[in-house]
């Protein structure tokens, strides 16, 4: 037995008394001697060859008590902690050695644990469910889309530029008579009424045809952002190469054969209205999915200590450093173009990371309540669809992660499960304001 006693000294935090005796504690005494041993210089004695009793007598008897304590107090603390039954949360641990020597190891860690959580309510709550409907416009936007991303740009040569075209252009300008810095460049392509240019650049191409050499006469604005040229009359020579347009496909069965794997119109049409369908649909039940968890938190009782949710932004900031560097940039370069600072980014965190503690903790106290536990075939469901979803074999999932931690999640899962299916889905918008009374009279005639 490790455990000598556990006794809570404050909210969510325990102090355990931990023993380990005196065969155990000299057995890790004496590998630690034999691995330090040969860095050590005794007199009389060749390097790494000096017995024990003449080392621990050179230096000290406690010599090597730093590193056995260090190698016994992983285990040691985990036993402990099972035996007390208590689950504990990455905190700050206080030590304190109580005594060490041939009678064996005693020492005192004091440990934050996760909170006591209480629930109530959590069955008949009520969510509302937006009414999806798809419009045969929404169709024909989408068909839109879908026929202007395979547009093509055709060259002009039988009229003057217009808005919309592309064309390509020649330009220098000058003020006060005289070429500036940034003003002149060859073979541009300028989308004309897209507000690219200064206001009026883009109005006076309108109307030229291909070979066209003419002057463009604006005033940079006020407020630009270079001060030297802020508020001046400005002259571009321009010259007009080519003017291109979009040419958008039609759309009929043969451009449907060649976006799709369907061969008609209508046949792309119904498929477009499903999957904009399923897609409301999955934005839909995720609204109602929300709802829930919102309720959810709002129902949690406990005392949860700040490390879980210091833990929990440690977690959501190391996954939005890995999206970062899958697109090719850095914390430390996400911070110069936001500026923002670390304390900054957490805060911006903290919210969805208390949430999703609050949520965790209901989750597994519904589960406990409702005696939720995973089948064997549950978790080698599980372990299944990781390893597809990974595409790795199922033993290398297995090795990084445990069944135990794995059949939480999964418990945590069917408490929702069992949340949503015993709530109250009503078909429509959330009223502003809700009639708690009646919600919880709902909650009481549902259990």
């Amino acid at each position: 037995m490790s455990l000598k006693s556990s006794n809570k000294v404050d909210t969510n935090r325990y102090q355990l008394e931990i023993t380990v005796d005196a065969e155990t504690f000299e057995a890790a005494v004496e590998k630690a001697y034999k691995r330090q041993n040969k860095n050590i210089t005794i007199p009389g004695f060749r390097k790494g060859k000096a017995p024990r009793k003449f080392v621990e007598k050179y230096y000290g008897e406690q010599i090597f008590y730093e590193e056995a304590i260090n190698s016994l107090y992983p285990q040691e603390m985990e036993n402990a902690i099972r035996e007390a039954g208590l689950v504990m949360i990455d905190d700050k641990v206080d030590f304190e050695l109580v005594s060490a020597g041939k009678d064996g190891l005693d020492f005192k860690a004091t440990i934050t644990t996760k909170p006591e959580v209480s629930i109530e309510g959590y069955k008949g709550l009520t969510a509302w469910k937006k009414k999806v409907e798809v419009t045969d416009k929404d169709v024909e936007d989408e068909l839109a889309r879908v026929q202007e991303r395979n547009s093509r740009m055709v060259t002009v040569e039988d009229r003057e530029a217009q808005n919309g075209d592309i064309v390509e252009i020649d330009f220098d300008g000058y003020v006060d008579g005289k070429r500036f810095e940034g003003g002149k460049a060859e073979n541009y392509n300028l989308t004309l009424g897209s507000g690219q240019f200064i206001p009026g650049f883009e109005d006076q191409i309108v109307g030229h045809k291909t070979g066209d050499e003419f002057d463009v006469n604006v005033k940079f604005p006020e407020d630009y952002q270079a001060k030297d040229l802020a508020g001046k009359d400005a002259v571009f020579k321009v010259k007009l190469h080519e003017i291109k347009k979009k040419e958008l496909p039609e759309i009929d069965d043969d451009f449907v054969k060649d976006v799709s794997e369907f061969n008609t119109v209508d046949e792309y049409k119904a498929d477009i209205r499903k999957r904009i369908t399923d897609a409301r649909e999955a934005a839909a039940d995720d609204a109602v999915d929300n709802q829930l968890i919102d309720k959810l938190v709002g129902l949690v009782q406990a005392e949860i200590p700040q490390a879980m949710y210091e833990n929990r932004i440690d977690e959501d900031l190391r996954d939005f450093s890995y999206r970062l560097q899958a697109q090719g940039m850095n914390i430390e370069t996400y911070m110069k173009y936001t500026g923002l600072d670390k304390d900054s980014i957490r805060e911006q965190f903290r919210p969805q990371a208390e949430r999703q503690v609050k949520l965790r903790l209901a989750l597994e106290k519904i589960a406990e309540l409702e005696e939720i536990k995973p089948s064997e075939e549950d978790i080698e469901n599980e372990y299944k669809k990781l390893a597809d979803g990974y595409h790795v074999e199922v033993d290398k999932v297995k090795k990084l992660i445990p069944a135990e931690d794995l059949s939480k999640d999964i418990a945590v899962e069917k408490a929702f499960n069992l949340v949503k299916d015993k709530a109250v889905i009503a078909e429509g918008e959330p009223p502003k304001t809700e009639d708690s009374a009646d919600e919880k009279k709902e909650a009481e005639s549902a259990e």
